[in-house]
């Protein structure tokens, strides 16, 4: 029986290759790879590869060398996820995976 929520830490490298184009002089982490950290994190908790979002909200940016998690819980069916740094929120939604 799986979990009803997963958690997963991650930090993106100041030398990441996404990030002089994402802003040039004032980088900051590309939506698509916070979304690329939320499908990493629904692989390690339930072996299922991401296969729709369904609603992704940014709220906060995330900056080089950040320490951020990623929280996914699945309640009446859905699987939401949330992504922080510290306390702050940076990005909610949700997703669907596939086997």
């Amino acid at each position: 029986m799986n979990q009803a929520s997963f958690q997963r830490a991650f930090r993106v490298a100041a030398d990441h290759p996404s990030l002089p184009g994402h802003f040039p002089g004032s980088p900051l982490v590309p939506g698509v790879m916070l979304l690329e950290q939320v499908a990493l994190a629904l692989r390690d908790w339930r072996g299922e590869r991401l296969a729709r979002v369904l609603d992704a909200k940014f709220v906060a940016p995330l900056l080089p060398e950040q320490d951020a998690q990623v929280a996914l819980t699945e309640a009446h069916g859905r699987v939401r996820f949330e992504i922080r740094r510290g306390d702050d929120l940076l990005a909610r939604g949700s997703i669907e995976g596939t086997i």
